[in-house]
């Protein structure tokens, strides 16, 4: 399993978001005084590139106490991350019938890693999540994972509602799982390219997101039990999705 790869220093830090490095998270160390114009450089890059900042207290630095890290560090992610548009076309041209999964603000690692697992299993071709408001990419997601996040590829997007839009404009049909909704997910059609949106654990998805779903898959559950664990809701639709496109008759296995 790749470590993960740590950047310190505001000269380094720079360099890197202008190379395009993955950086999950941006640490500074709380309290600290900066004023010079490189640090506000780098400031600035890591709103413009949608990186997320935490401020931290001395003790996270203690690894890095014999170096001079200027009170921030970064974490690179271990995975390379991709963009569905440039995925997509390549999906196509193999003659794939694109299923793809978007995940709204999910942030427990143990959802994220068990999501992934379940995605490699049932044939998902990529998977999409936010640069920010989502789980890190880190050894826990892999491990949670059973290391399927090395065998799908993750596109990281700055803006899911352009994304979305873009892969409706693209011909896939865009399937939201909620609870809002009348229609049961064994009654959507998911033969044709689907991208499913799967929203955060407590919140769910995004108004704007269920408002350009072309359907709204429900699954019901008992009166007075709450709705069921995002992983799960994953495996029980893209298991139904599997079984229709392999299975055209829809008969049960």
């Amino acid at each position: 399993m790749k470590k993960l790869e740590i950047v310190y220093g505001i000269h380094p830090l720079i360099e890197a978001i202008i190379a395009k490095k993955n950086i999950r998270k941006l640490f500074f160390q709380r309290g600290l005084k900066q004023a010079s114009n490189a640090y506000k450089k780098l400031i600035n890059l890591s709103k413009k590139e949608h990186i997320p900042i935490q401020s931290v207290s001395k003790q996270k630095f203690y690894q890095l106490k014999n170096k001079n890290h200027q009170g921030v560090f970064a974490i690179l992610s271990p995975i390379e991350t991709y963009h569905i548009e440039d995925l997509l076309p390549i999906f196509y041209e193999k003659g794939k019938n694109p299923l793809l999964i978007i995940l709204d603000r999910i942030t427990d690692v143990r959802n994220f890693g068990a999501i992934i697992r379940t995605a490699a299993c049932a044939g998902a071709d990529a998977i999409i999540i936010p640069k920010k408001d989502t789980a890190m990419i880190g050894s826990d997601a892999i491990k949670t994972s059973s290391g399927a996040l090395f065998k799908v590829p993750i596109c990281q997007e700055k803006n899911l509602l352009n994304t979305i839009e873009f892969l409706k404009n693209s011909g896939l049909k865009i399937v939201s799982a909620t609870e809002k909704s009348n229609i049961y997910w064994y009654n959507i059609d998911f033969s044709g390219p689907t991208a499913l949106i799967l929203g955060n654990e407590e919140k769910g998805i995004s108004s704007q997101y269920l408002k350009i779903s072309y359907e709204k898959a429900k699954i019901p559950a008992i009166k007075g039990i709450s709705s069921l664990n995002v992983s799960v809701a994953c495996g029980v639709i893209l298991y139904e999705i599997f079984r229709q496109r392999k299975y055209k008759s829809k008969t049960h296995f």
